[in-house]
């Protein structure tokens, strides 16, 4: 449900609401939150809750150290595991200067303005995010190990599988909070797990995607175990992917999905670092699924980019490069950035690899461009690019290539 300024202070009100978590996210898409009382709502609808910004990663330092949290009042979520009286909510926030301009460093602002020059230029964006993550046990301290929970295997049941309760308890708590989840399995690896979210507008998605993150580590501490969705957590043992459904709609039908594809391999390396942002993350690439070269196809799996059977409204592409670790908003941001220009330029697609890259010969390979093999050389193309340059916010860019 949306609601308004009004039906916000009126719902917090009529439903015994004792705290709002005023939630955002640092430029390495760490969540973050302050809580107010329910006194304080209508002053922080009217002029903002001020923060310290210089102890937040690239907002700043202690010159220059105050900025202002302004609550959507249309992601007003309740948080279904605090108790049911002095109930607590949650809604994002924008992020301004103490004048009231935009933080040029709020990602999900930047996300705004993709969406906004996409729909300048004729064309809504939808993306379906996939996370993958490992339960791990805790030990006698409470703090997690590396022991995953169950040795299941690839879509197995119970009694193996022990994450299904978890994973139910996750779909259901998702679900009292407006986000619908579309399945959920048991991974390969052992005490990994996959959910996947039904597709939305990319900023409704993003969203989604950060609230998964938390419902999910959330839910697995209640049952004393740790959700971990780091990109590599198991040496030998499959990574976790952040695997991303787009599709696209054009006031025009003037268009081809070719382009959409194009435009996201055209640029996909200087992205990396973005998607990818951590040493961690290139250790996942070219082994259990995750890609290593530049490419698509079909319904192979070995491929950066694929296009999975489907058929009408749910047919769509996919990118299986990123992982867990990225900002959503600012990798929403940047495929939208990066699919407008492949379409506004008409960029040639190359031949699908119709072909297993995991088990294809060297000089097959050779063929191919790869992905950066590691944060260093991600650093350095997303340093070099004029593209990266165009959209992202100096700051940012700076920590990500120079940390």
């Amino acid at each position: 449900m949306k609601y308004s300024k009004e039906e916000v202070i009126q719902y917090v009100r009529e439903e015994d609401v004792k705290f709002i978590r005023l939630a955002f996210c640092d430029v390495f898409g760490k969540q973050k939150n302050i809580s107010i009382m329910p006194q304080e709502l209508s002053r922080a609808f009217e002029y903002g809750i001020a923060i310290d910004a210089s102890a937040i990663a690239g907002f700043g330092d202690e010159n220059h150290s105050d900025l202002f949290l302004h609550p959507e009042a249309d992601t007003l979520t309740p948080l279904p595991w605090r108790p049911e009286h002095g109930r607590v909510v949650r809604m994002f926030c924008n992020i301004t200067y103490p004048n009231g301009n935009i933080f040029e460093c709020d990602t999900r602002s930047i996300l705004k303005n993709a969406i906004q020059k996409a729909e300048t230029s004729g064309y809504q964006f939808f993306f379906g995010a996939e996370q993958e993550f490992y339960l791990f046990k805790l030990d006698d301290n409470g703090n997690p190990t590396k022991e995953p929970y169950d040795n299941a295997a690839y879509m197995d049941i119970a009694p193996e599988d022990k994450g299904e309760n978890i994973r139910r308890e996750v779909c259901l708590t998702l679900e009292q909070m407006g986000i619908w989840p579309e399945s959920s399995h048991h991974e390969e690896g052992p005490g990994q797990n996959e959910i996947d979210l039904r597709y939305s507008d990319p900023l409704t998605a993003a969203d989604n995607a950060m609230t998964f993150q938390t419902v999910v580590k959330t839910i697995a501490r209640r049952n004393g175990l740790c959700a971990d969705f780091s990109p590599k957590p198991l040496e030998n043992k499959p990574g976790n992917g952040f695997h991303i459904n787009i599709s696209v709609k054009s006031s025009s039908d003037a268009w081809d999905m070719k382009y959409l594809i194009a435009g996201i391999l055209d640029k996909v390396a200087d992205m990396t670092v973005f998607f990818n942002s951590t040493e961690s993350s290139y250790r996942r690439f070219g082994s259990h699924k995750a890609p290593k070269y530049i490419s698509w196809s079909g319904e192979n799996r070995s491929q950066l980019v694929r296009i999975p059977a489907a058929i009408g409204e749910y047919r769509r592409v996919e990118l299986r490069s990123p992982d867990p670790s990225a900002n959503t908003y600012l990798v929403f941001a940047l495929i939208i950035y990066a699919v407008l220009e492949g379409i506004e330029n008409k960029l040639e697609l190359p031949a699908p690899a119709d072909i297993n890259l995991f088990k294809a010969d060297a000089d097959i390979l050779s063929r191919f461009k790869q992905l950066p093999g590691n944060l260093k050389s991600a650093r350095a193309a997303a340093a070099d690019s004029d593209f990266i340059k165009k959209y992202i916010p100096g700051a940012i860019l700076d920590l990500y290539c120079n940390q």
